[in-house]
């Protein structure tokens, strides 16, 4: 295995993941845990958009979204994404390749229920991606869901989250003249064993 120390250091990429995240936390101003999803169409064609990473598990990276959105759709007809996790502030990124999987148990019950009310109530007015006639339209279907389902909302069938299961995780750090520090950590679809190789700036 490729030697690695200091910021590198470390056997499993989701425990040094997030421990560049804890690191984040203290540091940035907004939203350390935002990620650039990346997404293909029936045609190929790439779309990326920003959301909150909610969990780095001990075997994937979890988000949540409505899954009538534009992203969902991508997700479900191509089963893979990526994404980039940028800190300005700590000058590194993490890039993420993998197979995705819906979230729709217990653990997105969970989530679900430790939003606001007023979020999860947005998420049963939202029909998120596709067009609105305008803003008071969207605010009267929160008034409609508000009187519907109340102060102690269950989640929409229709929102839960996505586990990315990556076989690709690459670490990047800042280097002096743009010799940067990168480690890319690899395994096949049906791999759990990483190979690390360090990469070219």
């Amino acid at each position: 295995m490729t030697e690695r120390d200091g910021i590198f250091a470390g056997d499993d990429p989701f425990a040094l993941a997030r421990a560049w995240l804890a690191e984040a936390e203290k540091t940035e101003i907004n939203d350390p845990n935002a990620i650039a999803l990346s997404t293909v169409d029936a045609d190929g064609m790439p779309n990326a958009r920003m959301v909150l990473l909610k969990e780095i598990e001990d075997d994937a990276f979890v988000f949540y979204t409505n899954y009538g959105s534009v992203k969902a759709q991508e997700i479900e007809q191509a089963g893979k994404a990526a994404f980039v996790m940028h800190w300005k502030s700590l000058r590194r990124q993490i890039r993420v390749r993998g197979t995705v999987t819906r979230e729709e148990g217990p653990n997105a019950d969970a989530y679900y229920a430790s939003r606001s009310l007023k979020s999860r109530l947005g998420a049963w007015a939202s029909e998120q991606s596709k067009p609105l006639e305008s803003r008071g339209h969207l605010m009267a279907e929160v008034a409609r869901v508000t009187a519907t389902h109340g102060p102690n909302p269950k989640r929409p069938p229709f929102w839960g989250g996505f586990r990315i299961r990556p076989y690709e995780i690459e670490f990047w750090a800042d280097g002096a003249f743009r010799l940067h520090d990168r480690f890319r950590w690899e395994r096949g679809e049906k791999n759990t064993d990483w190979s690390v190789i360090r990469l070219n700036p």
